[in-house]
């Protein structure tokens, strides 16, 4: 809960370095956003104090200049991959991002199909973004990508890629998530752009990793857990070192795609803006970091829900073992056990004496409140009640909610829905405490302290629906499960 993250200094710095820039090249530039623009969670989790909506804050200054390119991986279409922070898929969250961009006031030039190799899937989102009035561009897989300088400089390279038809002098290339060949779209771009007789510059502004902060210091390796699936790597920069005889951190695919970067250049301009792929970025994220121990520990912590996160989707069957060897890699490298999540021990020790699920939260303040389940209420919903009434130092004997309340849902949910379940999804709960707050001054006093859980750590020992899930999520609390059911059902909702 301690704040380690100076944001406004970020804003100011970011915003005046990539103002630098652009005017360093002049014309046109080509901006490569990593991570995320508007919501950048994870940045917000590892760095405490970090705004998720300063990118787009930043942007939405200068917008009259600025042109929005999404690019989405063909293949995580085709396999409709999710992303994990929002539960839904990177398609779906293009066109979020679309209207969220608009809603800002921000021009979306159009969507670029990358590593495009004919997925049906990928055709028919094509044809759906048209039907908007979205423009498409389609960009293929090169054969011996970033490597093959001579083949990817060439009309059989880059040049077979579709030319994306660009308006502003600051174009932002971002994505729905890491792997979408944003880069790729970058450099493809510098290579038709000087086809078209026209000279333009790029840079790069990756939040993660933080070049200037050490290459095993917990927000790096957080950055590599959040990517695990990725196989993404951190690594001393060569390149930097070489030409100026200092160490920053970078990660393996910028480090080898840079040959291709300074090929391009040299071709364009006759040599090379940058010596290194740190020249690249303009990230000024290491710089506004004042508090080490806070957001070391906010790091760390990230690393072992990361490492949850993965167990409960091999439990799923849509995880990867790769990534959870990495994972468990990373927890090594941090020199952290389950032991250092308190939530953990809490959650499972209450349900090893209830010999029922139980969860556990850690307040603001650092206590742990715990839930049990019983006939009306579901774990995580009587630890969410419970942690309100701490909250809001009402007597733990208090109902927040009448079961006069509660046990009509219950019938409606089973004999009218079928559900076997009787227990409320926690935004049932929430939604019942909010009624019985009109008559009842404890359950309104509780509803005023719902704010204080964002930031909070959870843990249940079962694996939630993704209902639940969901409402943790909007509510601001970091979840993590133990890779198990409550029951040994084979289908689960």
């Amino acid at each position: 809960m301690k704040i380690g993250f100076d944001n406004d200094k970020y804003l100011k710095m970011q915003s005046e370095r990539i103002k630098e820039r652009i005017d360093y090249f002049g014309g046109k530039l080509y901006l490569e956003f990593g991570g995320k623009l508007f919501d950048d969670y994870h940045a917000s989790r590892v760095l405490p104090g970090f705004a998720p909506d300063s990118k787009i804050r930043m942007l939405s200054q200068i917008k009259e200049d600025v042109e929005i390119v999404v690019a989405i991986n063909a293949g995580d279409i085709e396999k409709n991959k999710i992303r994990g922070d929002l539960g839904i898929t990177y398609a779906l969250d293009v066109l979020r991002l679309i209207d969220a961009f608009r809603g800002y006031g921000l021009y979306v030039g159009s969507v670029v199909l990358t590593r495009f190799t004919g997925q049906e899937s990928a055709i028919a989102f094509q044809k759906k973004l048209e039907t908007l009035g979205v423009n498409v561009y389609r960009h293929y897989v090169i054969e011996g990508y970033p490597n093959n300088v001579p083949l990817i400089i060439s009309e059989d390279g880059f040049g077979k890629n579709e030319y994306i038809e660009t308006k502003k002098s600051l174009v932002v290339v971002t994505a729905p998530g890491p792997g979408s060949g944003k880069m790729a779209v970058c450099l493809s771009q510098l290579y038709h752009e000087n086809m078209h007789g026209v000279k333009a510059g790029y840079a790069k502004f990756e939040t993660f990793p933080i070049w200037n902060i050490p290459l095993q210091h917990p927000v790096n390796l957080a950055y590599e857990a959040a990517t695990a699936d990725l196989k993404d790597v951190n690594m001393i920069d060569p390149y930097h070192l070489e030409a100026y005889g200092k160490t920053t951190v970078n990660y393996n695919r910028d480090v080898e795609v840079f040959p291709v970067l300074n090929a391009m250049f040299e071709k364009i301009y006759g040599n090379s803006p940058y010596k290194s792929p740190t020249d690249m970025g303009v990230n000024m994220a290491g710089n506004c970091i004042f508090d080490d121990e806070a957001v070391s520990h906010a790091a760390k912590q990230e690393i072992i829900r990361r490492y949850y996160n993965e167990l409960c989707q091999l439990r799923k069957g849509s995880g990867n073992q790769e990534a959870e060897a990495k994972l468990e890699l990373l927890m090594n490298k941090a020199n952290l056990s389950i032991e250092d999540r308190p939530v953990i021990a809490a959650a499972n020790q209450k349900a090893e004496i209830t010999e029922q699920p139980a969860a556990a939260i850690e307040l603001p303040d650092g206590r742990i409140v715990t839930g049990r389940t019983t006939s009306l209420l579901g774990a995580s919903s009587a630890m969410l009640l419970n942690a309100l009434k701490v909250l809001g130092n009402v007597d733990d004997s208090v109902d927040l909610i009448s079961p006069n309340v509660i046990r009509p849902i219950q019938h409606l949910k089973v004999e009218h829905f079928g559900n076997s379940n009787p227990h409320l999804h926690i935004n049932e709960i929430l939604i019942a405490l909010t009624i019985s707050a009109e008559t009842n001054p404890a359950a309104e006093t509780a509803m005023q302290q719902l704010e204080k859980l964002n930031g909070c750590e959870a843990h249940s020992s079962v694996i939630l629906s993704s209902t639940d899930e969901t409402t943790f999520k909007t509510l601001g609390v970091n979840l993590t499960c133990e890779p198990r059911y409550q029951n040994k059902k084979l289908f689960h909702k």
